[in-house]
């Protein structure tokens, strides 16, 4: 009986916040695409800074720029939320966004073209910019054969719900099991696949490699399956051009140093990705996720008040 309750209750709690993310849903898609978006942008600026997340926010940035002034910080702050309210009520309507000509703008598309046609198999990365979910259906939209990773969310309910959607514009997600370093994704790119991961997050164990002037613990992964393939990494990122419309950025190829130190080879392109992510959120500030807590707690503790 006592496994039963709590495996209820969830199970319960699960089917309620489905509820709640299908009547979201419904409401965006009842709105025309830019209204819809710029209500989400008008919902965070409100009922962002109230939130335990503001806070992290402002951390991160004092850490990531301290040589700016408090103004500063609150002006990044207000549009860093209008920025995370639009992305989210994006994604119920992303299959119109990316339907739509003359929303995605893609910047140097023949680099994808070119992956494409020669079914040469790379290891995409980005970050999460402004809106990230456009740089998988770019990806996907260009005739790229490609596994989009993605972290499956906790509610299987939901879960369910967001792969559908996202089979509305071509995206099939795939959750890879046993790490960053995934056997499906190998096998993937031996069959001639492109894979695409995020690689801007927190990584517990992972390589601790500068970013903004403090050492962020940094998944190996994409480097990693680089490496052992042959291949090189493909960053892309993703801009906000004026309310729902974006650029998506297909950047230089990152070719990976092969040296007989394995381990080094890892942690110098663990490197240069942290640098271009580095670089694009300089650049664009407000587009980053900032609520996350990216550093150790060691670097938070550096701060003062």
């Amino acid at each position: 009986m006592s496994d039963t309750r709590p495996r209820f209750a969830q199970d319960l709690a699960w089917r309620l916040e489905a509820l709640a993310f299908d009547a979201f849903t419904g409401a965006m898609r009842l709105l025309p695409v830019d209204w819809a978006s710029a209500f989400g942008g008008a919902l965070t600026r409100t009922l962002g800074p109230l939130t335990g997340a503001h806070k992290t926010a402002d951390r991160n940035l004092r850490l990531a720029f301290p040589g700016k002034d408090e103004a500063w910080r609150a002006d990044i702050l207000k549009k860093q939320w209008d920025e995370v309210g639009r992305t989210f009520a994006e994604f119920p309507i992303m299959d119109r966004i990316i339907l739509s000509p003359d929303r995605v703008e893609i910047e140097n598309a023949e680099r994808l073209a070119q992956i494409a046609a020669r079914r040469e198999p790379v290891v995409f990365i980005s970050g999460h910019f402004s809106n990230w979910e456009v740089m998988p259906a770019a990806i996907v939209q260009t005739g790229v054969d490609c596994q989009i990773t993605y972290r499956a969310a906790n509610n299987p309910y939901v879960d369910a719900r967001i792969r559908k959607s996202r089979f509305r514009y071509g995206v099939r997600l795939f959750a890879p099991k046993g790490g960053d370093g995934a056997k499906e994704l190998l096998a993937a790119l031996k069959t001639g696949q492109s894979v695409a991961l995020m690689n801007d997050q927190k990584f517990n164990g992972g390589v601790a490699a500068p970013f903004f002037g403090h050492l962020a613990h940094t998944a190996p992964g994409p480097t990693r399956l680089a490496l052992r393939f042959g291949t090189v990494l493909q960053p892309m990122t993703v801009e906000r051009t004026k309310g729902a419309r974006f650029k998506a950025v297909v950047h230089e190829p990152i070719v990976l140093e092969h040296t007989d130190d394995r381990t080094a080879d890892i942690e110098a392109g663990v490197r240069r990705i942290n640098d271009l992510v580095e670089a694009q959120i300089r650049k664009r500030p407000h587009e980053w996720f900032w609520v996350h807590k990216r550093w150790s707690a060691e670097a938070y503790d550096s701060l003062k008040g």
